[in-house]
Formats: C-alpha cells, sequence, structure tokens
C-alpha cells in the first residue's frame, strides 16, 4: 500500500479510500449491503493497508455509519484509521434536516459519532455546497466542530471551483480552520474537473480524492449488472453514446492486458498526476484486490490514448444539475427550426 499526506496536512492516508455508500440497509437501495455482507469487505480491506474510509450520514438514512461502526468496533484499533464523514443531504425529518446552517451541522456531528461508536473523526466534509446558508455561517460551525476536538480536519466535496475559493477566502478572512481535502468525480467517461478544480487544488494545497472511478459500475463493463440497472444517476449521468463508447475502449484495453475492465479504468485514475487518493466501492473482495492490482498498473502511451480518444466535453456532474444534465447527443430542433434543419445547411 502507498500512504501519503493529505493536502498540506500531517495526515497520512492509504492512496486507496474504502468507499461506504454500499454499506448499510437495502430499504434504502437494492444493491446495498447489510452488517454480515460488510464485514469481510471491510476487514479485507484494512488487512491490504488501506486505513483511510469514507462515509456519509447519508448513506442509507445514517444506517452505512451504524454498519461500519459496529464493524470498526469489533475488528479494528480506531486510531489506526482515518475515518472521514459527510453533512448536508436530508437525513430524518422537518425543515432543518438538511443543508449546511449551524443548526443542521452541530446536529449531525453528534448524531454521526453515535452511529460510528467514536468520539471524533478525523475528517469532516460538506458533501456539496449549500447555495441557501452564508458560507460564514457554515464554515463557523465547521470550525467550532474542529476546535471542540469533534474532527481533526474539514474537507469539501462536489462544488464549483468559485464556490471552493469563496471558502477559502471566508477561512482567510475569519482566521477559520481550512478544508484539508476536495473529494470530486472523476474518471475515464468524466474529466470536467481537470478544467479548473484539480488545477485550483493544486494551486491551493488541498488533497484530491475521487469518487466514482468506475462511472457508478459503468466502466467494470459489467452492463448488466443490479447496479448498473438500477441505479437512477447511472442512467443520468452514464447513459450517453459517447460514455458507452469510452466503456468499449476500457475493455478493449483490458483484454489486450489480460485483466479486468475495472482495473483498468481504476488505473487511470491513480496515474492521473491530480489524483491523491482513490474511493473504492467495492461489492466483493476481488474487486478491492483489482484495486490494489490498478495501484501498481502503469499505462503504456497507446493505451493511455486509446482511454481518452473518445472523450468530449459534457455539463458539470453536481447537485445543481440533478435531473437538467444536457445530454452529449445533439437534442433535435424544435419549433420553426424543424423543417429549416432538415431541409437546409449552413453556408
Amino acid at each position: 500500500m502507498e500512504y501519503i499526506n493529505l493536502g498540506q496536512s500531517g495526515l497520512k492516508v492509504s492512496r486507496l479510500c474504502l468507499g461506504t455508500m454500499n454499506m448499510g440497509s437495502k430499504q434504502w437501495k437494492p444493491w446495498i449491503f447489510d452488517e454480515a455482507q460488510s464485514e469481510p469487505l471491510i476487514r479485507h480491506a484494512l488487512e491490504s493497508g488501506i486505513n483511510f474510509i469514507d462515509l456519509a450520514d447519508f448513506y442509507s438514512s445514517g444506517a452505512g455509519e451504524e454498519v461500519v461502526g459496529n464493524v470498526i468496533s469489533r475488528i479494528a484499533n480506531r486510531d489506526d484509521l482515518v475515518l472521514t464523514t459527510k453533512v448536508g443531504y436530508p437525513i430524518g425529518s422537518g425543515q432543518n434536516n438538511q443543508g449546511h446552517s449551524r443548526k443542521h451541522i452541530m446536529a449531525s456531528i453528534d448524531a454521526s459519532l453515535k452511529r460510528l461508536k467514536t468520539d471524533y473523526v478525523d475528517v469532516y466534509m460538506l458533501h456539496y455546497f449549500d447555495v441557501n446558508t452564508p458560507v460564514e455561517e457554515t464554515w463557523a460551525a465547521m470550525d467550532a466542530i474542529v476546535r471542540s476536538g469533534k474532527a481533526r480536519y474539514v474537507g469539501v466535496s462536489t462544488m464549483y471551483t468559485w464556490q471552493l475559493a469563496k471558502i477559502l477566502w471566508c477561512c482567510e478572512r475569519n482566521g477559520f480552520t481550512r478544508p484539508i481535502n476536495m473529494q470530486l468525480q472523476l474518471n475515464c467517461a468524466y474529466r470536467e474537473e481537470e478544467r479548473e478544480m484539480i488545477p485550483f487544488c493544486r494551486d491551493q494545497g488541498l488533497g484530491v480524492s475521487v469518487f466514482s472511478p468506475l462511472a457508478r459500475g459503468l466502466l467494470s463493463c459489467d452492463f448488466h449488472s443490479t447496479r448498473n440497472t438500477t441505479d437512477f444517476f447511472t442512467q443520468e449521468m452514464y447513459s450517453d453514446a459517447t460514455s458507452l463508447e469510452i466503456a468499449q475502449s476500457v475493455s478493449r484495453v483490458a483484454a489486450m492486458r489480460g485483466v479486468p475492465p475495472a482495473q483498468m479504468a481504476q488505473a487511470w485514475v491513480l496515474n492521473h498526476p491530480g489524483v491523491d487518493c482513490m474511493l473504492v466501492g467495492a461489492d466483493s473482495v476481488q474487486q478491492i484486490d483489482s484495486a490494489l492490482a490498478a495501484l501498481e498498473t502503469r499505462l503504456s502511451d497507446e493505451e493511455r490514448y486509446e482511454l481518452e480518444r473518445n472523450y468530449t466535453p459534457c455539463d458539470v456532474i453536481n447537485d445543481y444539475t440533478a435531473g437538467k444534465r444536457i445530454s452529449r447527443a445533439a437534442r433535435a430542433a424544435q419549433g420553426i427550426f424543424i423543417d429549416e434543419t432538415t431541409t437546409r445547411k449552413i453556408a
């Protein structure tokens, strides 16, 4: 296992981070693993040298934290691990059960610690940027949590670059603790964060951890898996023709190597110069082993070209574009232009 300092902090984390969105309660999603199914995955990850575990209170509406907390309390030394959890999405009921108000953040950290059976988390993260709460209010609450000892560090996830810049400006102006990590989506089929967010994080000294290296399962090339056929977000984000062509390229490169497609897709992420850590959401110990193998997989120029040649720009994937994303395929003409597009060409 390789270990690095996360951002400009002294916190040492494994380059592979165990993602836990698939752990919790099947009542939440059909592809979720219960505690008995999750324990072998967590155990194998720890035995493989992974010390970094990513959670969120939103996963299985809190049951994900409970499951992981129960397993860790049985099989691991808490202080050997780096636990991160996130706050923001709805959990529970009521008008203040979501977002990044001081009320919700303060209630959420206590609830997460209780479910995780620990006195602190190592990194407490915003799950997104809440446009309905003043950034000063949000970050004053995050700073207070660090000062109280309930979190050692803070981090952020899934936002526009200007929003991260606003947070850093707020921290500098008010003397608040700065985030040490940005968690973002990056894979062969989605590379928009290369434009501004990754260079900005490098410039500002934030670590970069990547989720969805397999494009929510698409790049495993198992097109008929439960996840690929039942996950609404997979269909929204990666059902376009370009994404499918990229998946075919991943499959071709993997076949030439004689390795699983997932390993090649993960190797592309881990070889990316802007990436520090990669989240691994595994349904089996073999999938964890595939990620471990990807750590040692180096890409040739020809392989990299094949993996990247089909990529075309697309709109950003985040909370603000959910349900409104523009397909990479051309949209049909409307209104008075319907006949024009079929009978005339641009001169």
